[in-house]
């Protein structure tokens, strides 16, 4: 018998970031975890730490951290819009989301700096031959 949402008063991390979809598998989450980018409440967590509504989760991005309020748990991974009732953002992890978002459209392309676009066969192999003349 499996156990409704409203049964459920703990699970372990690593299944309800999976749940919630902020990873797509569940050793994903773990290996996430295991490099301390996930913290609970302000501690350093494991793979097996159990949560509950209520927690404060800090997810640590490489451009930002998302901080997390838990509003409910769920043992099995469902819609994306269903996955977002699970939990609440707060505004300064919105902001610093919109912020980062911000920055990366401003960024330059970096294959944009290529004029013509990479070297045709022929031209690889013109390169390549006086490459080789200049090192002899």
């Amino acid at each position: 018998m499996t156990k409704t949402t409203s049964e459920i008063l703990s699970i372990r991390i690593d299944k309800w970031l999976w749940a919630a979809r902020f990873f797509k598998t569940r050793s994903l989450a773990s290996d996430e975890i295991n490099k301390g980018r996930v913290q609970i409440n302000e501690n350093v967590a494991k793979p097996s730490k159990e949560i509950k509504i209520g927690d404060t989760l800090q997810i640590r991005n490489s451009e930002y951290t998302r901080t997390l309020i838990v509003k409910a748990l769920q043992m099995q991974r469902s819609s994306a819009t269903l996955a977002s009732l699970m939990y609440e953002e707060t505004p300064t992890s919105i902001e610093g989301r919109l912020l980062a978002s911000a920055k990366r459209k401003i960024q330059n392309e970096p294959a944009h700096g290529f004029e013509h676009g990479r070297p045709t066969k022929r031209q690889r192999r013109s390169l390549d031959d006086l490459f080789q003349q200049n090192s002899d």
